[in-house]
């Protein structure tokens, strides 16, 4: 697994356009597993904070509960619908990893530092650090899917897809 640091000195280029889809929306969905297994959908915020992808929830929300028990997610960009140019579609950006919880108060002071934001408004959520496992970037290009996929133990990789 790796930091987000790893993944832009590794592939500076492709870490690029990874980041600039995920920070062109707000918000985005993230996949956490139930108790019993089956898959749990959340809407959820998540920003690149220094060399790290970190993403929070509310006090008790069940995503932060799943995570605690079981810390292996999925994260992805928000999607805009493609225009009637295909290839104009920027494309999007997925995570798979396991979420670090962190509870060390100067951490995460430092990370509400860097994000402009006061830690008193959130002093009973949950804070993430993304161990990232693979990276995926999928995009049109004429008549196929480019898809890059970058994991911590092969680099970049390109595949198309028709």
């Amino acid at each position: 697994m790796a930091s987000w640091r790893e993944v832009t000195e590794s592939a500076p280029e492709f870490a690029g356009k990874v980041r600039e889809l995920m920070d062109a929306h707000k918000h985005k969905t993230i996949a956490t597993l139930r108790r019993d297994g089956s898959p749990r959908i959340s809407g959820i915020e998540a920003d690149f904070v220094g060399d790290e992808l970190w993403f929070g929830s509310m006090p008790g929300a069940l995503k932060a509960l799943d995570l605690r028990r079981d810390p292996r997610f999925a994260l992805h960009s928000a999607s805009v619908a493609p225009p009637d140019d295909p290839s104009a579609w920027p494309g999007d950006a997925k995570f798979s990893g396991h979420a670090i919880e962190v509870t060390d108060r100067a951490e995460l002071e430092a990370m509400f530092q860097a994000r402009g934001l006061d830690a008193a408004q959130f002093a009973d959520s949950h804070f993430f650090r993304a161990d990232i496992h693979e990276v995926v970037l999928t995009r049109v290009a004429g008549d196929h899917l480019d898809i890059d996929l970058w994991r911590a133990d092969q680099g970049l990789r390109r595949f198309e897809r028709k």
